[in-house]
C-alpha cells in the first residue's frame, strides 16, 4: 500500500483555516481518497489536554519554554497515535498547524531562538515534513477585525498588534525557506478564489 500524503494549513488567525481544511477534505474525498482531519495543538485526547492547558487563560503566567516543550510534547503524541499510522495506511492527512506554527508563534511571537525550535523539531520528528502546506496570509489588519468579530478569544488571540506582526513575518520567512514545500495563498481575497489557488497546487500532489 502507497503511503499517504500530509497536508497542513498554516496562518495568523481568522484566515479561514477550518473553512478551508474542510473544502481541501471534501476535494480529496471526491478524488476517491480516504482524508484525516486533524489539528494542532491536539489530534488525540492526550494532545488535547496538552491543548487545554497551552490555550486556556490562567492566572500563573506560561513561561515560553513551558509552551514551547508542551507544543512539541503534543506534537510527538500526535505523530505517533494519528499522523504516522494514517499515512502508512495510505490515508492522507489534513492538519489545522503544525510545526511551522511553532516557528511563526513562539519563534516570531515570542521571539525564541529559532536554532532552539530546529533542534526541537529534528528530535520529535528526525526528518519528517509535510508533503504540502498552505500558508493563508492577509495584512495583520484583516486578521485583527476578524479576531474581534469573535467571541471567548484563546490566550493566544488576546496577544497583542505587534505579536502578530512578528508571527505574520515568521511565517513569511518560513514560506521564503522552504518555497517548494509551502504554498502562500492570499486570503484576502474570495473564497472561491482562494480554493481555486489550493486545487492548482494539490492537483500535481494528486499525480505523484
Amino acid at each position: 500500500m502507497e503511503s499517504g500524503q500530509f497536508i497542513t494549513l498554516e496562518g495568523g488567525e481568522g484566515l479561514g483555516k477550518s473553512t478551508n481544511l474542510h473544502f481541501i477534505k471534501s476535494f480529496l474525498e471526491n478524488q476517491g481518497l480516504s482524508v484525516v482531519v486533524t489539528r494542532e495543538p491536539g489530534g488525540t485526547p492526550l494532545a488535547e489536554q496538552i491543548r487545554s492547558l497551552l490555550l486556556e487563560e490562567r492566572a500563573e503566567a506560561v513561561a515560553d519554554k513551558t509552551e514551547l516543550l508542551l507544543m512539541f510534547s503534543a506534537r510527538a503524541q500526535h505523530l505517533k497515535e494519528v499522523i504516522h499510522p494514517a499515512l502508512a495506511q495510505g490515508q492522507w492527512v489534513i492538519s489545522d498547524r503544525f510545526t511551522d506554527a511553532t516557528y511563526a508563534y513562539q519563534g516570531g511571537g515570542r521571539q525564541m531562538e529559532v536554532s532552539l525550535i530546529q533542534q526541537l523539531e529534528t528530535w520529535v520528528q528526525g526528518l519528517f515534513r509535510p508533503d504540502l502546506t498552505f500558508l493563508l496570509d492577509a495584512p495583520i489588519s484583516v486578521s485583527m477585525q476578524r479576531v474581534k468579530e469573535r467571541l471567548n478569544n484563546d490566550r493566544f488571540e488576546q496577544e497583542q498588534l505587534p505579536f502578530f506582526e512578528r508571527v505574520r513575518e515568521a511565517y513569511l520567512v518560513q514560506a521564503r525557506n522552504h518555497p517548494d514545500r509551502i504554498q502562500v495563498i492570499n486570503a484576502n481575497q474570495s473564497l472561491e478564489l482562494v480554493q481555486q489557488d489550493m486545487v492548482a497546487h494539490l492537483l500535481p500532489l494528486l499525480q505523484k
